[in-house]
């Protein structure tokens, strides 16, 4: 009796849970799943099963290919980047050195930001002629760039964004981190003449691994969600230069109204992400554990 009044207590305890993530979460994402085989409808014509027209229509598009080829491009710039960064500036706030706090504080600022927000002040940096960048590149002696314009500078302009976005993001965990390592490691090392970079790289980083898993995987979520700043300040352009996946998603559904193609996109980037992370946690889970 004790045993079945504690399995039903346990299940009560996570009744609100299983409702919550069944009506919101498992829910839509099977309605979209099979949404991608039906089409869109138009007024009074309902949608009809359209099986596979779908999917065949996604493998001959031109431009989701070039979205998923942009998305990569922004991934390998992004992902690397923000991660050293955030770890960069983690090392830098945890030591003990005056204004800390403040440190922390603008390393963090850009986080809690609005992505509209953040998309606008950089619009002003990169505004053609009177930019912040172009002033610096006046004082310098060059001349004026258009980089947002320009399809071969675009998707890295808004890269940098992202990585100046996420870094404080992502240093929080780092600090975390850091600040958990039992300092009887580095005062053994220390002991035993080792130099701090010999300390990094054999004490401080292997136990940094678990939390450097934990990055990496949300660090690639949010590579191939984010779209705020992609709709403020490039609009996908020039000539899709800048269209991402989940920006070109959003153009089919919003834009566009093409509920079933946007389902079809929905569900390939959802098990591409999914697919990812999956591969992440299974060959490099036992190595960041030490199992």
């Amino acid at each position: 009796m004790t045993m079945r009044r504690q399995t039903l207590t346990a299940w009560l305890l996570l009744l609100p849970a299983v409702l919550l993530l069944t009506v919101f979460t498992h829910g839509p994402a099977l309605r979209t799943v099979v949404a991608s085989f039906f089409t869109t409808p138009h007024g009074r014509i309902p949608s009809k099963f359209a099986g596979l027209d779908n999917y065949a229509h996604l493998i001959a598009d031109p431009v989701f290919w070039q979205a998923l080829r942009n998305n990569l491009v922004y991934a390998g710039i992004t992902i690397p980047l923000s991660m050293a960064l955030a770890l960069v500036m983690a090392l830098i706030v945890n030591d003990r050195l005056r204004g800390r706090g403040f440190l922390r504080m603008a390393y963090f600022t850009p986080t809690v930001l609005p992505l509209i927000a953040v998309a606008n002040i950089w619009i002003f940096f990169y505004q053609p002629g009177f930019g912040l960048i172009d002033q610096i590149r006046g004082l310098l002696g060059l001349r004026a760039s258009n980089l947002l314009g320009q399809g071969d500078s675009a998707l890295y302009a808004i890269s940098a964004v992202a990585v100046w976005k996420e870094a404080g993001f992502f240093m929080i965990f780092y600090l975390a981190a850091l600040q958990n390592i039992p300092q009887s490691l580095i005062e053994a090392a220390r002991l035993e003449g080792a130099s701090r970079l010999q300390i990094f790289r054999r004490v401080t980083l292997p136990l940094l691994a678990p939390t450097t898993l934990f990055v990496a995987v949300n660090a690639v979520v949010n590579a191939f969600r984010l779209v705020d700043h992609i709709y403020q300040m490039t609009s996908g352009g020039p000539n899709n230069a800048t269209t991402l996946l989940f920006y070109y998603l959003y153009q089919v559904g919003f834009q566009f109204w093409d509920t079933g193609y946007a389902a079809t996109i929905t569900t390939v980037l959802v098990l591409f992400l999914a697919l990812i992370s999956i591969g992440q946690f299974l060959l490099l889970d036992r190595k960041v554990h030490y199992q």
